[in-house]
């Protein structure tokens, strides 16, 4: 049983990766470039916590109100996104978790507001729903808010996602989130009722340290763990600030996570033609893990 006090929970996620496909039993929505977030929403105010329950609300100030909204206590799971030229910019977002001077936060949230996409509902007025089958939380979620520009509801269709999918490929957005209807809500847990259907691949890697080249260049040297162990996957240079390059440098090796995207894997677990997405404040290096 979860509790509104309780600010350690976890969010469910995602088990792996598929192939578009169609199925009744199944609701399909847009895979949103962002970083997770649970929102606990009261008369009180609005908290917001990523995935390693680290207070959210400094960094995103354009948020703070978001229990306006609401039409009771609740605990929303959902996504923190900023949209740019038509789609969710996950560097922006990524940059603005990263800041800690309070001016240049509030720049940001003035150029680049976030908003939060809420896709799930825990917990409405004290009852518990992550027992209940995904089609009644989404029952429940619908009337549990209004939206305005900063809260969004996650758009869903059930049974076509093939046609979703090619929606979003036509576009060039990242994907659909394919989720099983009768499906309770685990948190903490890595489920196969959730799956992601990606254009691009792209994974959480840790930064084993900044190469220097001879050309001048700089590549990030990646790697992840596989049984216990922390091993090598290839370098990325593209998308790489330098900025960032310099806070990477900056700290101890092995310390900071990262997101790429990339094609594929080669035999030996590189990466091809891979480009550096930004660094993630919000996972810790041992949760970068070689999944095959």
């Amino acid at each position: 049983m979860i509790s509104f006090d309780d600010k350690a929970i976890s969010p469910m996620l995602i088990a792996s990766e598929g192939e578009p496909f169609d199925d009744p039993a199944w609701q399909f929505e847009l895979k949103l470039d962002g970083e997770r977030c649970l929102a606990w929403l009261c008369t009180e105010g609005t908290e917001l916590r990523n995935k390693r329950h680290i207070l959210l609300n400094p960094k995103v100030p354009e948020l703070c109100k978001l229990h306006k909204q609401a039409c009771g206590q609740c605990i929303l799971d959902g996504e923190l996104f900023v949209m740019q030229d038509g789609a969710p910019n996950f560097g922006l977002i990524q940059r603005r978790s990263l800041l800690s001077d309070p001016l240049k936060v509030q720049l940001h949230a003035r150029q680049h507001p976030a908003t939060f996409c809420a896709f799930d509902v825990l917990l409405y007025n004290g009852k518990d729903l992550t027992n209940r089958p995904l089609h009644e939380r989404r029952r429940v979620l619908e009337k549990a808010f209004h939206e305005n520009e900063r809260l969004a509801l996650s758009r869903v269709v059930t049974g076509q996602g093939a046609a979703l999918f090619a929606q979003t490929k036509a576009r060039g957005l990242e994907g659909v989130v394919a989720k099983r209807l009768d499906s309770g809500y685990k948190p903490g847990v890595r489920t196969k009722d959730w799956l992601k259907i990606k254009n691009l691949l792209d994974d959480d890697f840790v930064i084993l340290g900044v190469e220097r080249k001879e050309d001048g260049m700089s590549s990030l040297a990646l790697g992840q763990f596989d049984g216990g162990a922390l091993l090598p996957c290839g370098h990325v240079t593209l998308g790489v600030r330098r900025t960032e390059f310099g806070r990477i440098a900056r700290e101890p090796a092995g310390t900071l996570v990262c997101t790429v995207q990339f094609m594929a894997r080669n035999a030996r677990g590189g990466l091809r033609q891979p480009v550096f997405k930004g660094l993630r404040g919000d996972k810790a290096p041992e949760a970068c893990v070689r999944r095959n």
